[in-house]
C-alpha cells in the first residue's frame, strides 16, 4: 500500500530537515489539516494561514492590493505572493498556497467554478499550477488539497518543471 501524499511529504521534509508553511483560501485549512493528520508533523510543519478575504491576503500574507485588483484572488500572481508571504511570515523553507472558486457560485466566464491556482515558494524559486475541477464545492476543496499536496511532493522529489498549463479534472 502506498503512503498518503501527506505521509510521503512528511517523510521527505523530515529527512531533509525542511520546514513547511501553507497559505490557503478556497480550501479553508484543509491542506494544513491533512498535513497535521500525520503523527510527528510538528517536526516539519510550522503552520498555515487561511486568508479567505482580500483583506486577509493583504494583512496576513503581504499580497499587494494592486495584484488583487489587476489579476484577482484566483490568479498565478496572487498564489505566488501568498506562498512567498507564508514562507516569509513563518520563516519556512517551503510554502504552498491555493486560491480558487470552489462553487457553486462565484464563477466568471474566464474563471468558471472549479478554477484553482496553486503556488509554491522556496529558496530555489517559485512555481504555479492551474487546474479546473468539475465537482461540487466539497469535491473541489478535496481535489484542491490533493493538487496542492501533489505540487509539494513533486517539488520534494526534485521535479523543477512544476509550472503547468490548465488541467481539467472531472
Amino acid at each position: 500500500m502506498t503512503d498518503s501524499l501527506e505521509m510521503q511529504i512528511g517523510d521527505l521534509l523530515r529527512a531533509r530537515k525542511l520546514k513547511l508553511a501553507t497559505a490557503e483560501s478556497c480550501t479553508g485549512g484543509l491542506i494544513a489539516s491533512r498535513i497535521t493528520d500525520v503523527p510527528g508533523s510538528s517536526d516539519y510543519f510550522l503552520g498555515g494561514v487561511v486568508a479567505y478575504a482580500y483583506e486577509a491576503k493583504v494583512a496576513l500574507l503581504g499580497v499587494s492590493w494592486d495584484t488583487l485588483h489587476n489579476h484577482g484572488a484566483v490568479s498565478r500572481e496572487t498564489v505566488l505572493e501568498m506562498a512567498r508571504g507564508a514562507r516569509q511570515a513563518l520563516q519556512a523553507d517551503v510554502a504552498v498556497s491555493v486560491s480558487g472558486i470552489a462553487g457553486p457560485g462565484g464563477g466568471l466566464r474566464d474563471k468558471p467554478v472549479g478554477t484553482t491556482w496553486f503556488g509554491l515558494s522556496s529558496g530555489e524559486g517559485e512555481w504555479a499550477r492551474l487546474f479546473c475541477f468539475e465537482g461540487n464545492r466539497l469535491q473541489n476543496k478535496a481535489s484542491s488539497a490533493d493538487a496542492a499536496l501533489q505540487l509539494l511532493l513533486d517539488y520534494l522529489h526534485g521535479l523543477r518543471d512544476l509550472n503547468a498549463d490548465l488541467r481539467k479534472i472531472k
